[in-house]
């Protein structure tokens, strides 16, 4: 399906536009999110409207993807499904950027005809959903891990030793 869809937009010309682009990537095609992933199958949808909202130039829609990955506590797989609500005003300076209302994230362009990555912007959405640390609900924090370092820790293998220069 990401053969038809436009390999750069240009955010402020779309908006003006009124544009809406529906599509879809393969999971494997986005580069910065493999490393964080187990399993690379699959594909993110993505619905992004480009409209004018006011004196703004802004992009909502959404992004869903069933992702692959490891806890960081057991190591077992980890299936986490994203539903992120896009919500980005398009800016052309700091200045625009900090007087957005609180609901939208800032895409700062450094001119007015810039154009963007599509697959950049799903994929940013993607790398923000994703936790800071991926874990199950009913792993622990990592202590039952340390108290199984601590006791094997406290069996001295050189212990025998002590016991020949006492002969």
């Amino acid at each position: 399906m990401s053969s038809h869809l436009p390999e750069y937009v240009a955010p402020l010309s779309l908006a003006e536009k009124g544009c809406l682009i529906k599509g879809e990537y393969p999971l494997a095609s986005l580069a910065r999110l493999q490393g964080m992933l187990a399993c690379y199958e699959g594909n993110v949808r993505f619905d992004l409207n480009f409209e004018r909202k006011g004196r703004m130039r802004v992009i909502t829609g959404s992004v869903l993807a069933d992702l692959g990955l490891d806890c960081q506590v057991c190591m077992e797989a980890i299936d986490l499904s994203v539903d992120r609500k896009v919500s980005l005003s398009v800016v052309t300076s700091i200045e625009q950027a900090e007087r957005l209302p609180e609901e939208y994230e800032a895409l700062l362009l450094e001119s007015v005809e810039e154009t963007v990555v599509l697959m950049d912007i799903v994929e940013d959405e993607l790398l923000l959903a994703l936790p800071d640390v991926a874990k199950h609900g009913d792993c622990s924090n990592g202590e039952n891990i340390n108290e199984e370092a601590e006791r094997e820790e406290s069996v001295n293998p050189f212990s025998v030793l002590a016991n020949l220069k006492k002969d």
